[in-house]
């Protein structure tokens, strides 16, 4: 089961109970044209706005866990060769700049990713 961003679900969640306002207004500018015709600008202009918010929410790196993944590692937990895996940077973590990253495969990743989340670390 994939993991749930918390933080873009409820700002979509936000987003959504404030495009209600917005699309009710414009409805009610149109209450000269038939209900059809002033639903389906609405959504049209509803469209236009938010559409760029939803990519905001869907797509910024602000609002999730930035990782970097190779093909083959030497694990630095196991030993193990294996795709590998680190974390780059989280709320409260940052390893941008580590002149030594650590790569994990899979399993001790997991591990660790239990570790972080133990120091209360939001990845």
């Amino acid at each position: 089961m994939k993991q749930i961003n918390f933080k873009r679900y409820g700002l979509y969640l936000l987003r959504w109970q404030l495009s209600t306002p917005i699309l009710y207004g414009v409805i009610i500018v149109l209450a000269s044209t038939d209900k059809i015709t002033a639903t389906v600008i609405a959504n049209l202009i509803g469209g236009l706005i938010f559409f760029w918010v939803d990519m905001f929410i869907f797509t910024s790196k602000s609002l999730s866990v930035q990782w970097e993944v190779k093909d083959v590692i030497v694990c630095v937990d196991c030993g193990k060769e294996a795709r590998g895996y680190r974390i780059v940077k989280a709320k409260e973590y940052d390893k941008i700049r580590d002149s030594n990253p650590e790569f994990r495969c899979e399993e001790c990743s997991k591990k660790k990713l239990a570790e972080l989340r133990e120091r209360g670390i939001e990845v």
